[in-house]
């Protein structure tokens, strides 16, 4: 049996269901102005007020009339115009028509408008007169409610709003939504090695990038962000900034130090201050990941290795602050792809080995690369990917033309 197939690797799906099971959602609401509104998590269904549009309109420049009025033979007076913001306010004598502009208000009785392109202008004695080809009945018109009703349900909770979302609670006259209040994360790595980019290395040191890389993560998100910063491998420093983190923050999320080595102590102390969950999953890279409970949030243990932080930090916490925050987000997008070259794989973990894909215009079939070394803390091959290839625990070994699933990178990825 080889260490990937080792007993108490818990696969993937369990995790997220578990996690998913033992966490609660926000609850405190705010109201937030809607130009302030953008990718908050709506907290109450958004009922319209307003039928949209609020009156029948044009939908393009030209001539407004009534259809059975319409003449081949007798030319229509134009007797005056309609502006969007200045309605007509005249009489509209039998056969008379009226010139109208993009979104003003149709005069009430007239049904038809024409574009300007397909009227044919005379002038006679100081009047203008129009006759028009072309014409349907009805048509060139935008009727009061055709989008919405007053009364529909057009957001509901859940939904983060995004600009296409604002724009319609714009059309609406909305100006304040309830919103859930932002999520707290807190995010610290461990380690002695550890320095800060634009330190000087010395011996045996490295920079710290899983802190920062899943800083950059979480800003793609409506939380807050307590950022403490790296702490040395030294207990009671550890223990500090875990009852801090505890106090200050719904979620607290440390990088390293999730390991069996001398001076791992993330397990000891989240054992000993809170609930260990569960330690050690059946994926990779990551296989080193944890979840628990501190008394007043959720803890989440990433491991020390770049890549596998950033991918079980994608792949697993994410999904998990999703729902705390409120948010009912779709599950990630796959689709098959044709491999251009072989990938290795053993049998055991889920693999989340890093592709780019590309689509052969030729055949319109999407295809992927891997690339290059998958190791844990090659992060070049982040960088090269546009996503994942997901290879299910069971498999092995996949040669080239083999139809894989692929999975694009998620936005706090790109």
């Amino acid at each position: 049996m080889g260490c990937c197939d080792a007993p108490g690797l818990m696969p993937v799906e369990q995790a997220l269901t578990e996690m998913a099971a033992n966490v609660t959602n926000v609850s405190e609401t705010e109201f937030c102005e809607l130009e302030q509104a953008f990718d908050r998590i709506l907290a109450e269904a958004v009922a319209s007020p307003l039928d949209i549009p609020p009156f029948d309109n044009s939908a393009m420049d030209g001539y407004a009339f009534r259809f059975a009025d319409l003449s081949a033979d007798i030319p229509m007076p134009v007797v005056g115009t309609a502006l969007a913001g200045q309605p007509f306010a005249g009489d509209i004598p039998a056969g008379g028509c009226v010139r109208i502009m993009t979104g003003a208000l149709l005069p009430a009785g007239l049904d038809t408008v024409v574009m300007q392109e397909n009227a044919e202008l005379t002038e006679t004695d100081d009047k203008k007169y129009a006759r028009f080809a072309n014409v349907k009945a009805n048509s060139n018109v935008r009727y009061r409610g055709e989008d919405v009703s007053t009364g529909d349900t057009v957001m509901t909770p859940g939904c983060r709003l995004s600009p296409r979302h604002i724009g319609q609670l714009a059309c609406l006259g909305i100006a304040q939504v309830k919103v859930y209040r932002k999520l707290k994360v807190a995010i610290f790595s461990t380690g002695d090695e550890l320095k800060q980019p634009g330190e000087i290395l010395g011996k045996g040191e490295i920079y710290d990038s899983n802190r920062i890389a899943v800083k950059a993560m979480l800003q793609r998100l409506p939380v807050d962000i307590l950022d403490l910063g790296v702490v040395p491998d030294d207990e009671a420093k550890l223990r500090s900034v875990f009852q801090q983190a505890d106090s200050e923050a719904d979620v607290v999320i440390s990088s390293g130090g999730v390991s069996v080595g001398d001076a791992d102590y993330t397990k000891l102390l989240l054992e000993q201050l809170g609930q260990v969950g569960f330690w050690k999953l059946a994926i990779k890279p990551g296989k080193p990941f944890a979840f628990g409970a501190l008394p007043n949030s959720r803890f989440f243990g990433l491991p020390g290795n770049p890549v596998s932080a950033v991918v079980t930090c994608d792949q697993l916490v994410m999904p998990t602050l999703q729902k705390m925050m409120g948010w009912q987000a779709e599950p990630a997008i796959q689709y098959p792809a044709k491999l251009t070259s072989g990938l290795r794989k053993r049998p055991g973990r889920k693999d989340y080995q890093r592709g780019e894909a590309t689509l052969d215009s030729d055949t319109g079939q999407w295809q992927v690369v891997t690339t290059g070394a998958q190791g844990s803390a090659i992060f070049s091959s982040m960088v090269s990917a546009n996503g994942y290839v997901p290879l299910p625990a069971a498999s092995g070994n996949q040669a080239e033309g083999d139809e894989v699933w692929f999975e694009p990178f998620a936005e706090w990825l790109r």
